[in-house]
């Protein structure tokens, strides 16, 4: 199934004021004849439309950086005018997780079939579905992407509950390019040290497993972006 660029359905609509419509452009306008469609919903009121693209131009800027978008567009039909949210994200599952969380019914975002790489094993597909279900238990602090051989994602994520027994989680999606199946993972850590620690030898070459997340942390899921995630490996503190 082909992607195809975004309709917003914003004929005849005017930002609600000048700063929601020069960030508009700037976020989301400037790269749409870059952005493909991955999954859209539109309420039947035809108030809110939901999206998830990939941003094309981000292939071309700085290595790693998250290429997909979330968007959500809300419509004011009364009077004609629109506002906006988005955020970026590095796995297609964040970023529905994102639009679940403010109203987007889950059943609408999935992305359809043919589009992007398809979930290798039952893993994959189990933890995909937690990440869209439980996104509101872990704040994003880093991803980073390679879209060359061989294709892989790491996210780097800590818990919100402070008293969470594994704070810090990593995520690791691998694309099997002659497939077009790929597996995503979790891996859990103590302190941000250690997390890091893994991160910079995973990039650095070495085949080193993920150690596997506490049984008694029962959520594991990528949240809303705070703060904003940074677009290549962290350094250890003190390097």
């Amino acid at each position: 199934m082909p992607t195809h660029q975004p309709d917003f359905r914003l004929g005849g609509y005017q930002a609600v004021n000048d700063r929601v419509d020069e960030q508009f452009w700037q976020h989301i306008g400037i790269d749409e004849d870059q952005l493909a469609v991955l999954a859209e919903h539109h309420t039947a009121n035809g108030e809110h439309s939901f999206y998830v693209m990939h941003n094309g131009a981000v292939t071309w800027g700085i290595p790693g950086e998250p290429q997909l978008v979330a968007l959500r567009l809300q419509r004011d039909i009364a009077v004609r005018t629109f506002r906006f949210d988005h955020a970026t994200f590095a796995l297609p599952a964040m970023a529905q997780s994102w639009l679940i969380a403010r109203g987007c019914p889950e059943e609408q975002i999935l992305l359809a079939h043919g589009l992007g790489s398809a979930p290798a094993d039952q893993a994959t597909r189990a933890l995909e579905e937690r990440l869209r279900r439980d996104g509101d238990h872990f704040a994003l602090l880093t991803s980073y992407t390679r879209d060359t051989e061989p294709m892989e994602t790491t996210v780097l994520l800590r818990a919100l509950d402070e008293k969470a027994p594994v704070p810090f989680r990593i995520l690791l999606e691998e694309i099997d390019t002659t497939a077009w199946t790929h597996t995503l993972r979790e891996g859990g850590f103590a302190t941000f040290e250690t997390a890091t620690q893994w991160w910079e030898a995973h990039w650095s070459g070495e085949a080193i497993p993920l150690p596997p997340a506490s049984p008694a942390a029962r959520h594991t899921a990528a949240g809303i972006p705070a703060p904003p995630a940074r677009t290549a490996p962290p350094r250890r503190p003190g390097h």
